[in-house]
């Protein structure tokens, strides 16, 4: 097969490539900005069920009429259903291949999110070095920050995590 593999992906046989999940240590530029897609939008299904599986009984986030009643107007959706599809679109492109999620910090839920509401995020690279105590690992920091439709942020937060220093021998080892 002759022809240039396109960015993201690498050759594994012929006529045969492979897209790239996550990134090594080298791969992360202190600095850089990553745009995540695709967007996604906050379904109902989305919302009842996280809170259902977190047992959150409040209102806000469950009763129509409460929230009629006290201005907001309709239920707000949980803040982890924000958490959690922010953080789920950062981690195919920075860490899909981690090994440890080490700290979720400076959390911050800026704008009310809607079921309904589409969702984007964008990650700044804050720090990455080597890992002092797994030396086949690095240690990565990153700032990652949702948008709705309406280009207002919603969320922002700060995550540290483990990555390969070298994504190679993984990605051989494992296929991805």
């Amino acid at each position: 097969m002759s022809g240039v593999v396109p960015q993201g992906y690498r050759r594994i046989g012929e006529n045969r490539i492979r897209e790239n999940v996550g990134f090594g240590l080298g791969d992360f530029v202190v600095g850089q900005i990553i745009e995540h897609r695709p967007a996604r939008t906050v379904t109902e299904t989305d919302h009842v069920l996280t809170l259902a599986l977190t047992g959150n009984p409040a209102p806000v986030h469950s009763d129509r009429q409460f929230c009629e009643q006290t201005g907001r107007g309709r239920p707000l959706v949980c803040g982890i259903v924000s958490l959690g599809i922010v953080l789920g679109a950062t981690v195919r492109a920075t860490s899909g291949l981690t090994t440890a999620n080490l700290a979720l910090d400076e959390l911050r839920l800026e704008n009310p999110v809607y079921v309904g509401d589409t969702l984007r995020a964008e990650t700044e690279i804050l720090t990455a070095r080597p890992s002092q105590s797994c030396p086949e690992c690095g240690v990565v920091t990153c700032r990652t920050t949702g948008y709705n439709q309406h280009d207002q942020r919603v969320i922002t937060f700060t995550r540290t995590f483990l990555v390969p220093a070298d994504a190679r021998p993984l990605r051989d080892t494992t296929g991805y």
